[in-house]
């Protein structure tokens, strides 16, 4: 038997910041060689609206979402909202919640699932330093949008940051 990928002792973090459009236009840029996608959301209101704006853009694309999940900050291990999120098998993951409900979740899917991270993108409320600290290389090679459009990246215990266009030219 395995041990658990469970954070023991970690308590939910504050409620995230309502998505903005640059934010969403840059993941449908960051997402758009894929066809389907499986969006993961937390349960509050400001990550279900992410998630349902970014599904109504991808399907008004012409693209297709083939599994929406949600998640509790809290749970004992995360493995049902994992196994929604992998079993209709997308070509890429959206994912948008608070760093500690997604750093519990991203851990459970690399330990039980086929999920891997390079085919994943967050909202901003997911690119945060202590999802790094938390879930380790579970989301290495992740990547988001940032709330001004920039994208984000982990990697090497880190999230790197790279401007957006917008803000290049101020």
């Amino acid at each position: 038997m395995t041990s658990s990928p469970r954070i023991p002792g970690l308590t939910a973090g504050a409620v995230p910041a309502p998505h903005t459009p640059e934010e969403l236009a840059t993941l449908l840029r960051l997402a758009s060689a894929a066809q389907t996608v499986a969006i993961g959301h937390a349960r509050d209101d400001a990550s279900r609206a992410a998630a349902t704006a970014f599904g109504e853009a991808w399907e008004a694309a012409g693209r297709t979402v083939v599994a929406i999940a949600d998640w509790p900050e809290e749970a004992a291990s995360w493995l049902r909202p994992a196994r929604r999120l992998t079993e209709a098998r997308p070509d890429a993951w959206i994912i948008a919640g608070s760093p500690h409900g997604w750093a519990q979740l991203s851990r459970r899917l690399r330990h039980s699932t086929d999920w891997n991270p390079l085919r994943s993108f967050g909202f901003a409320s997911v690119g945060d330093p202590a999802v790094v600290r938390l879930s380790g290389a579970a989301v290495l090679g992740m990547r988001g949008a940032g709330a001004d459009g920039s994208v984000w990246q982990t990697g090497c215990g880190r999230i790197t940051h790279r401007l957006s266009p917008a803000r290049l030219t101020r």
